[in-house]
């Protein structure tokens, strides 16, 4: 209790200028934090409905069936991820079929369109805040270390209007500067191991929705071209 107390003194005895630097810095901590756990939410949802579609796609479902089912779904919630990939590119790919004297390549450009359309969306949504992480890691500990130049500054400043300089002169002001320095820290390394972990999973993610665009497209290509030779 007494160290809190303590703790609590040196910010309120501390300048004007290193008050607004540790006010930024505890501020920009919380939204980092905030972020961090959107993205986590965010990322483990794209994850788990990626697993849980190819699991359904690879399974020898007809396509048409389960375009069907989730029109069904959509309903309720919205298609997301490599979901919505299939569902762009597949209706995309029936719509342009149904056209009397559609050429086959042309049918596929098109599906190929719409499932690189629905690519770029997704990609924003899984990169979204995460250069404000990136941001935060990099900027909070030259923050921190301003405020922390600022407040050896004053204290060598308040020295030489002191006839005898002691630690318990001297001491106040070394522990405010270095406060924000650990409060520089505290915003940064966070933010510095979420945005690498974040990035490599986004990463990660998009080249396996890359590699389902090119896998879906080679079984549209087949039955764009199979139902040409049939006719």
């Amino acid at each position: 209790m007494s160290e809190s107390l303590n703790l609590w003194t040196l910010v309120m005895n501390a300048s004007w200028l290193a008050k607004l630097v540790m006010f930024s810095l505890f501020a920009i901590s919380v939204m980092s934090w905030v972020i961090i756990v959107q993205k986590w939410i965010i990322l483990s949802d794209a994850s788990k409905e990626m697993f849980n579609f190819e699991k359904r796609f690879w399974s020898g479902m007809d396509l048409s069936q389960l375009y069907r089912d989730g029109s069904s779904k959509q309903k309720t919630t919205a298609a997301i991820g490599m979901e919505n990939l299939f569902r762009s590119g597949f209706k995309e790919f029936t719509r342009l079929r149904q056209q009397p004297g559609i050429d086959s390549d042309a049918v596929m450009e098109g599906a190929q369109r719409a499932m690189r359309v629905a690519l770029a969306r997704e990609e924003r949504v899984l990169e979204k805040h995460l250069p404000i992480l990136s941001t935060v890691a990099s900027v909070s500990v030259y923050l921190g270390l301003f405020g922390t130049v600022w407040g050896i500054m004053n204290t060598f400043v308040s020295l030489s209007s002191q006839s005898q300089a002691s630690i318990a002169v001297v001491a106040p002001g070394i522990a405010d500067a270095l406060l924000a320095t650990e409060m520089g820290l505290f915003a940064a390394i966070p933010a510095a191991i979420a945005y690498n972990r974040y990035a490599s999973k986004v990463d990660s993610i998009i080249n396996s929705y890359l590699t389902f665009t090119d896998e879906f497209s080679s079984i549209l290509h087949r039955q764009a071209h199979t139902r040409r030779v049939q006719e």
